[in-house]
C-alpha cells in the first residue's frame, strides 16, 4: 500500500491512535466516537479525521469507529500487518535494556540477532535465547536471518561503521541511539533517537515556552 507524501507528524499520530485502539480492544470496546478517541489520544477530533483522510474514508457518521476494524486498517497503513525482524548492535546498558523490552515483540518487532565488539560479551546467550555475535559477522548474519531493521546502541565513534555494515547486509531501516548523525544511502531510512536533543527541547520549553 502506497500513498502520497504524508507528514511525519501524521505517521507518528497514527501510531498513537493504533496503540490507543489496542488498549480499547483489551477493554472489550467495540465502537468509539472520534471525540472519545481524540480525548484518549490527546488530540482534537478534527485532527484524527484529517490524519485518516489521507488514506481513505473511515468510521460511520453518527456512530464512530469500529475499534477492531480501524486497528487493522491502521496496521496495514503502517506496514504492521506482518512481523519485522530486528538486529541490535551494542549490548551495553541501553542495548541490553532495549532487547529485553517486551513491547517490541508485542507490536511485531522481533529480535533475531545481537552484536557487540566486546569479546567478553560475544557468545553469551541473552534471556530471549539469542547469542551475541561479534560485530564483524553482522553483514553475513543479517542476510542469513533476513533482518529488516537494525538498532544502533553503540558509542558515537562506532555508529557510522555499524551503519555501513547494516546497509551492506541489506538493512534499509535503522533506529540510531548513538549521539551522532549517521550517513546512509537514499534507499535507507534512519530515525535518530538522541536523548540530549529531546532534553534540550524540554529545557527550552521550560525556560521560554508558554
Amino acid at each position: 500500500m502506497k500513498f502520497a507524501k504524508i507528514p511525519m507528524a501524521t505517521i507518528n499520530r497514527l501510531s498513537i491512535y493504533m496503540r490507543t485502539l489496542q488498549d480499547l480492544l483489551e477493554e472489550d470496546e467495540d465502537v468509539i466516537s472520534s471525540e472519545l478517541l481524540a480525548k484518549r489520544c490527546g488530540v482534537n477530533p478534527a485532527q484524527i479525521r484529517k490524519d485518516l483522510a489521507y488514506f481513505g474514508e473511515f468510521g460511520v457518521r453518527g456512530v464512530g469507529y469500529r475499534v477492531n476494524e480501524l486497528t487493522n486498517q491502521i496496521k496495514e497503513i503502517l506496514g504492521l500487518n506482518r512481523p519485522w525482524n530486528l538486529a541490535m548492535v551494542g549490548l551495553g546498558n541501553l542495548g541490553s535494556a532495549l532487547i529485553r523490552h517486551a513491547n517490541f515483540a508485542k507490536h511485531g518487532y522481533i529480535f533475531r540477532a545481537a552484536f557487540d565488539m566486546d569479546q567478553q560479551k560475544v557468545g553469551k546467550v541473552l534471556p530471549n535465547g539469542i547469542a551475541i555475535n561479534h560485530v564483524d559477522e553482522l553483514e553475513e548474519i543479517v542476510k542469513e536471518r533476513e533482518i529488516h531493521m537494525g538498532i544502533i546502541a553503540t558509542p558515537a565513534s562506532a555508529a557510522q561503521a555499524v551503519a555501513n555494515q547494516m546497509v551492506l547486509g541489506g538493512i534499509n531501516g535503522i533506529l540510531n541511539f548513538a549521539p551522532v548523525q549517521i550517513q546512509v544511502p537514499d534507499c535507507c531510512h534512519v530515525e535518530n533517537m538522541d536523548f540530549t536533543i529531546k532534553l534540550d527541547a524540554i529545557a527550552y520549553h521550560l525556560s521560554f515556552g508558554s
